[in-house]
């Protein structure tokens, strides 16, 4: 399905690690051969973020050959501050397409005064432009990663003449209390897994309410308005609406 709000862009970096949170408590880290979709949506919100839209990740295409490599790493230990020693499996020079498109928050009914299609669209596609108002990263903070505007499916793929891939169940994402789609959802922190299958080099992913969760824990949501001192809404000049007055 296309949207008309949908972004395209094309993400890279010389390494990256994707990976189910659980596995990354201490230890040794292995990456996913593929992003996952809480990745790619973290993305995105270093791109542009606002409490009144949630993302939503269409498709991924791979661009490059799945390459693995292992290093030698000296984290902290979680209980002193001494050093230890373990091997991270990382993803080397990777480069990916994403599609994507973003939907109304309907959990934040005190936001609705924001929501402006046009404006949200634009702002996204210029900051795609300017390579995001956040730092980019791949799954860990020490995978830098580039972000440029493209057109999704242009340019040679690695794996666009394999007709199909399956990678089995994968860790698919967190829902957070605030994007909660169902009643089993809300008031809580809840896990997703999914069946990733790439065809022809692009995996299209389910969306969040169509896979299967797991509740991990009981989540409150964060309140957003000018009362909180943390919203503050504007006119159609770009005023403070109380200036406009």
């Amino acid at each position: 399905m296309k949207h008309d709000n949908f972004v395209e862009f094309q993400v890279s970096g010389d390494y990256a690690l994707f990976s189910d949170p659980m596995t990354r408590v201490g230890g040794e880290k292995f990456t996913y051969q593929v992003p996952t979709y809480e990745a790619l949506k973290g993305i995105l919100q270093s791109i542009y973020w606002k409490p009144t839209l949630v993302w939503v990740i269409d498709s991924v295409r791979i661009m490059n050959p799945i390459q693995t490599e292992a290093k030698g790493i000296r984290p902290i230990k979680y209980t002193s501050n001494k050093n230890d020693l373990s091997y991270y499996t990382y993803l080397k020079n990777c480069c990916y397409q994403v599609k994507a498109h973003f939907i109304w928050n309907e959990n934040r009914p005190e936001l609705s005064q924001d929501r402006n299609e046009n404006k949200h669209h634009n702002i996204a596609k210029r900051m795609i432009k300017k390579g995001g108002r956040r730092d980019i990263f791949l799954g860990t903070r020490e995978c830098q990663g580039y972000v440029e505007p493209c057109v999704f499916g242009e340019g040679k793929g690695a794996y666009d003449e394999i007709p199909e891939l399956d990678f089995g169940m994968m860790y698919h994402g967190i829902t957070y209390a605030d994007e909660a789609y169902c009643e089993e959802t809300k008031g809580k922190m809840t896990v997703r897994l999914w069946h990733c299958i790439m065809r022809s080099g692009v995996i299209d992913f389910a969306p969040p309410q169509s896979c299967i969760h797991r509740p991990v824990r009981e989540m409150s949501m964060k309140a957003f308005g000018e009362e909180h001192c943390n919203f503050q809404s504007v006119d159609k000049t770009g005023r403070d609406i109380d200036e406009s007055l």
